[in-house]
């Protein structure tokens, strides 16, 4: 269904709402939702909940599909193995060593970068060896840090890139995900992560995606020495790929309905 009406989706729990947005596709006219906002809290131990279930035969049908599965995607926004002994210098320092590495295990999905990349690595004249890269997000810990008192503007980040991502090609694939903004409140000490996708995929990229931005919020709320509270997602086409075989779209449909709490389907 696509409509100028909002779809919210609010919920403690990851795995549920993903899958009221899926089935909210499936219920209703057409492959699309449009526009979508998702908000996640009620964190434990600021890692979202989830439906062991639900995730498992996601994942199942992502490999079915040759798709990459949630952890995967995850990484793709925060690479959670890479951030060891909570130490934010030793998580730059070894992503970057082995950049190169992780874009040759997907090289045409890799090829324009990874959101982590251009996070921390930021750099609109790509073609200069030579040309300075930006570390957003370690500007926005510094800063906050540093300052008794930060203007909020100061604490985005951004990853579509004009000199870059404006291309005439019909499918792009890189970067869905253009803008994230980091909101503390300093009275209760906590952070919410706001995200903007133009476009995003239900199936094969929505789960890892919030996966992803939970892990990146949890981090970024560490360093900042906050507690992550809440991750916003809007998305301005949320779509459903049509050639998904019918056949591991039902068996992942009855799985779905059968793990969710009736107070959750709606």
């Amino acid at each position: 269904m696509s409509s100028s009406k909002p779809l919210l989706i609010e919920d403690v729990n990851l795995s549920y709402a993903w899958a009221r947005i899926l089935l909210h596709i499936i219920d209703n006219p057409g492959i699309e939702i449009s526009p979508l906002v998702i908000s996640l809290h009620g964190f434990i131990n600021c890692i979202p909940q989830e439906d062991d279930i639900i995730r498992e035969a996601l994942d199942n049908s992502l490999r079915a599909e040759k798709e990459q599965t949630v952890h995967t995607v995850a990484n793709t926004i925060f690479p959670q193995a890479y951030w060891r002994e909570f130490d934010r210098k030793k998580l730059f320092d070894t992503y970057i060593k082995n950049l190169p590495r992780i874009k040759r295990l997907k090289p045409h999905k890799n090829r324009r970068g990874l959101y982590f990349e251009r996070l921390i690595a930021f750099d609109s004249n790509s073609q200069n060896c030579d040309s300075q890269k930006i570390n957003q997000l370690e500007y926005i810990i510094s800063e906050y840090k540093s300052r008794s008192s930060v203007r909020r503007s100061m604490l985005q980040a951004s990853i579509f890139d004009p000199a870059r991502d404006h291309i005439h090609q019909a499918q792009l694939g890189f970067p869905c995900l253009q803008h994230i903004s980091f909101v503390p409140n300093n009275k209760d000490k906590t952070l919410t992560l706001n995200a903007f996708y133009a476009t995003q995929q239900i199936f094969g990229k929505a789960y890892g995606n919030y996966l992803g931005l939970c892990r990146l919020g949890n981090f970024m709320a560490h360093e900042m020495g906050l507690q992550f509270e809440r991750m916003n997602c809007f998305v301005g086409v949320e779509k459903l790929r049509e050639q998904i075989p019918k056949k591991s779209l039902t068996e992942l449909i009855q799985v779905i309905q059968k793990a969710l709490p009736s107070k959750n389907y709606v």
